[in-house]
This record gives C-alpha cells, structure tokens and sequence, in this order.
C-alpha cells in the first residue's frame, strides 16, 4: 500500500511556525530570497515581529509565500532523507507546493508563481465566504444552484463545504440552509469562483511564462483530483484553480481507489489529517510540521 503527501493551504499558518523548520538545510536562504522577492522580511512576520504595512501573517501576501517556504523545506527535508510519495495533492496554495514536491518547478520558480498569485488574489476583493458544516447536500446543491453569484468553493468533506460570491448571495444560501454551523470567513474576496476570473486571467498569463515538467510524481489537482502527471494538463488544471472549487472530498476518495494506506500531511497544522480520519475509514494519517517531526 502507499503514501500520499498532502500540503494545507491558508488557514493554517500561525505566528512561530518557521521556528521548527529553521535548523534545516537552505532555510535561511529561502527565507532570504522569499523576503528579497517580496520586499519584506518573511521571517520576521512568521515570527510575528514585523511591524509597518505587510506586516501581518493572516494577510494573503504574506501567507500564501511564507506556507509555501516552510512546506518546501519540508519536502526537501524528507527528500534527503530518501522518502517520497505515490500521489502528491494540496488545498488551495497547497496545489502549488504539491507540484514543487512532484518535481514539476523548482523553489524559485514557486516563489515567484506564489507572489503573484497572492497579491491577485488580494487585488480581487468584493466578495464572500462562508463555511458551512453539518447540512444535507441535496438541499445545499439545490439552494446554490438556484441562487445567484454564489458557488461550493471548497468541498472538503461530506459535512463541510465553504461558499463563496457576493455577500447578498452567500448571506442567502447559508441562511436558508439548515446546517448544524454557519462562520462567516475573515477574507478579502469570493476566492474559488468565477469572481476570481480578472485574477486568474492575468495568473494564466504568468504561467505561460513559466516552463512545466513532467510529475515525478503523480498529482491530484483541486479542479480535477484524478492522478496526473504530464506538464501541461498539470498547468492547465493549474490554470482553472482561481475560478473552480477545491473537490478535497473527491480528493480523499481516490486516496482508497489508488491504494493510499498513509496520508502525511506536511505543514502547520493538523486540517488535512482531520478530515481525512473522519473521511476515510482504515486510512492512516500523520504530520510533519517541523524538523523534529523528521528526527532531526
């Protein structure tokens, strides 16, 4: 039976989270070049000692490129220890770190692919989300589908999906819906709809200028969690990210139908593992956040 890596994406940071992978090989360095490209000092707002503008961890230029610095370390780490995975997938911004872990770009390449899609994303504001959890689908499905400006952004679980689009029309749905809870998302924009469509126009534009290789390994993709390995399908599922929902329930499916026996979820954070206990019966889960979860 084999593993999967699996990598969070926003809303699993927290302030102190490099502090566990700063003692491995090239952190230092990719933390520079990270705080270089971006103009700011990355470790610092990590460590929740930055002060001015950009300052805080929780905003999506920051977390997006600081996750994506700490995960890679991670991957790297593991790599030199001579472990790999059968299936690589992400959440949202873990998309991007599974496709480094696979091979198909390098550090500096994700770095600079995740600068841009940070600040697109926090450029597309006006919108909603809210996470919705213990409700019957069919009537969910029912209420989005007869309802304006709004759609599933993140179907995670059975029982949790986040909605996204206009505030009138997530306001509605979440609503009417008979569910156990309804939280409204400290976000700036209806990330994962078609909201996102003037960001994910000029992010295309930047991937075409960024060369894909082939998977080493294969990925599961949030538009299309089927396992996939050629550069340009990989892009292209890439590519619709911005404007799609996250299927991480379908995603956990596969684990069992491609004879996944362990999911390790490298990063902050125990999310990912969660659901997938309370998703996938029999399977095996475990974190890797810091060094010292790799024996170092």
């Amino acid at each position: 039976m084999g593993n999967a890596w699996v990598f969070p994406g926003q809303g699993s940071q927290k302030v102190g989270m490099a502090a566990g992978v700063l003692e491995l090989p090239g952190a230092q360095s990719r933390f520079q070049s990270a705080s270089e490209l971006l103009g700011r000092d990355l470790l610092a707002i990590c460590n929740g000692e930055a002060s001015g503008d950009l300052s805080d961890l929780g905003d999506t230029r920051n977390t997006q490129p600081a996750l994506f610095v700490v995960e890679s370390l991670l991957v790297d780490a593991l790599k030199a220890q001579g472990r790999s995975a059968d299936l690589v997938a992400g959440h949202s911004l873990g998309e991007l770190v599974a496709l480094y872990a696979a091979g198909v770009f390098d550090a500096t390449t994700g770095l600079q692919l995740m600068k841009t899609r940070s600040e697109l994303m926090a450029a597309a504001g006006g919108g909603a989300m809210t996470a919705v959890m213990g409700f019957d689908r069919a009537e969910l499905e029912a209420l989005v589908q007869a309802t304006d400006g709004v759609v599933i952004a993140n179907d995670n679980s059975s029982a949790q999906v986040v909605l996204s689009g206009s505030p009138e029309a997530v306001e509605a749905v979440s609503g009417q819906l008979k569910c156990k809870r309804a939280i409204p998302l400290a976000v700036s924009g209806a990330f994962h709809s078609p909201f996102m469509e003037q960001a994910a126009t000029a992010f295309a534009q930047e991937l075409e200028r960024v060369p894909f290789q082939d998977a080493l390994i294969p990925v599961l993709s949030n538009t299309d969690p089927t396992p996939e390995t050629g550069a340009a399908a990989l892009k292209q599922r890439l590519r619709s990210q911005m404007t799609t929902g996250v299927r991480w329930r379908e995603t956990m499916e596969r684990f069992s139908a491609d004879g996944i026996s362990t999911a390790v979820e490298i990063g902050p954070g125990n999310v990912l593992s969660g659901l997938i206990k309370r998703s996938c019966e029999g399977l095996t889960t475990a974190q890797i956040s810091t060094s010292a979860d790799l024996g170092l």
